[in-house]
């Protein structure tokens, strides 16, 4: 059996989660600062990169990180240049704790029209997805959003996602397609509704099956078709800004969808807590969400 083919079969059968670890530029300082560690104690995008680098390589490298429970990882870009416990951090994750490798594509959205962010250019992607596939990650990340219900927003940002998918299919990668809906966004379910035909048109077309990284819908069973899609190789969800006790609760009502945690998954850890302490806290935080995500 090839690594790919394992890797596959984990996502689409493995019981857990896929922890979120990609925070790029714009979101790091406040993940640092929730991690304890304020923007006075770094003076440079490098040396914020290297705190943030340290609080991801002590989630990965602690006792309470492996495949039992988390069965795969989004990295940022760089990241993936850089090493956990000495070794490549995608080999890293496959090859000592069983966790499969993603790798965050996107450079960022743009301004919002039509009531939605699509995500910016990226140059170079071809040779980014070359590289991740090199270093043995398995699939890729790329995020839009949508606040309004806006046809046209929404199938522009969809066209631009499957379009994007394509790309990644091509390069032997398995794209994770995510159009995240805000949860503050005022009638969220028809936003989803509306999110959900047009998924469901482009799944008809896709050329092998992706991965759909959404919000947790606002009407419990909503995603229950892309769920059972053949299209489909898992649905997984995004906190969204809700703090991990009403994520849990919110996802363990959807069965069949796993979470892919960022912010809930770090809440509670701090740079301040012994290893002994930091352990305990991470346990907690990843059987509270793998429970959650096999219920």
């Amino acid at each position: 059996m090839s690594i790919t083919t394992e890797q596959r079969d984990r996502v689409a059968k493995g019981k857990g989660f896929i922890a979120a670890l990609d925070q790029s530029g714009g979101s790091t300082p406040k993940a640092l600062k929730l991690y304890g560690v304020d923007e006075s104690e770094y003076s440079n995008d490098k040396e914020m990169f290297e705190l943030v680098h340290k609080m991801r390589e002590r989630i990965v490298s602690s006792p309470a990180f492996n495949g039992d429970r988390v069965l795969g990882a989004i990295l940022f870009e760089v990241t993936l240049d850089g090493k956990f416990q000495g070794k490549d951090a995608a080999q890293y994750l496959w090859e000592e704790k069983k966790v499969v490798p993603f790798l965050k594509i996107d450079k960022g959205l743009e301004a919002k029209a039509n009531g939605v962010q699509m995500m910016k250019p990226i140059p170079g992607l071809k040779e980014l997805l070359a590289r991740a596939k090199a270093k043995g990650v398995f699939g890729t990340k790329e995020r839009s959003v949508v606040f309004e219900n806006n046809e046209k927003g929404i199938s522009d940002v969809l066209d631009q996602q499957f379009a994007l998918g394509e790309e990644v299919l091509a390069a032997g990668l398995v794209p994770i397609i995510e159009p995240e809906v805000d949860i503050n966004s005022p009638g969220r379910a028809a936003i989803e509704e509306t999110l959900k035909k047009g998924i469901l048109a482009r799944l008809e077309k896709v050329s092998a099956p992706v991965i759909l990284k959404l919000t947790i819908p606002e009407k419990d069973g909503a995603y229950d078709e892309l769920v059972a899609h053949p299209k489909v190789l898992k649905v997984v969800a995004l906190s969204g800004g809700f703090e991990r006790e009403e994520a849990n609760r919110r996802l363990a009502r959807n069965k069949g969808i796993i979470a892919s945690f960022s912010r809930a998954l770090s809440e509670g850890l701090s740079a301040k807590q012994s290893d002994a302490e930091f352990n305990k806290a991470l346990d907690q935080s990843i059987q509270s969400i793998y429970e959650a995500s096999i219920t």
